[in-house]
C-alpha cells in the first residue's frame, strides 16, 4: 500500500449549521467517524456488524477554527500509534486551506463474545503502519 493516509470530502449540510452560522461542534466527530471507515475495513473488510471487532476506548478533539456551511471540508485520517491490541487514529478537518479541527481516537481490537481486547494480527499491524503519513 503506497497511500499513507485517507481523505474524505464532505459538503456541509444546512441542517448541520448552528445559530452562530457555524457547523455545530457535535457534527465534526460524526464526520470523523465516517472518515474512519477505510480503517474499519482493514479489520472487517465486509463491514459486517455481526463480525465487528473494534471498540472506541477514547476520543479527544480540538476545534481550531470555525467550520462553515457552503464550503467543502476535507477530512484527513492516518494512524498515529499502533500497540499490541489498540491503536490511535489521528484526524484533521480542513476548509479553505485552514485546519478547523483535529482529533485523536483510540480504538481497541475487541472480541465481543468474551468482552476482552485481543492482539492485532501482524498482517493488520503492517497495514496500519503503512498509514502513518499524516
Amino acid at each position: 500500500m503506497s497511500q499513507t493516509f485517507f481523505t474524505l470530502a464532505i459538503q456541509p449540510r444546512f441542517n448541520e449549521t448552528d445559530g452562530l452560522g457555524h457547523i455545530n461542534n457535535t457534527v465534526i466527530p460524526v464526520w470523523f467517524e465516517a472518515a474512519r471507515e477505510p480503517v474499519f475495513e482493514i479489520f472487517n473488510p465486509s463491514l459486517n456488524l455481526a463480525e465487528w471487532n473494534l471498540i472506541v476506548a477514547g476520543f479527544t478533539i480540538a476545534y481550531t477554527a470555525p467550520t462553515n456551511y457552503g464550503k467543502p471540508v476535507e477530512v484527513k485520517t492516518w494512524i498515529s500509534r499502533v500497540g499490541s491490541s489498540s491503536f490511535e487514529v489521528a484526524q484533521q478537518s480542513w476548509q479553505t486551506g485552514k485546519m478547523t479541527a483535529e482529533a485523536k481516537t483510540t480504538l481497541v481490537h475487541y472480541d465481543y463474545a468474551v468482552e476482552k481486547s485481543v492482539p492485532i494480527a501482524d498482517v493488520v499491524k503492517q497495514a496500519l503502519l503503512h498509514l502513518t503519513g499524516g
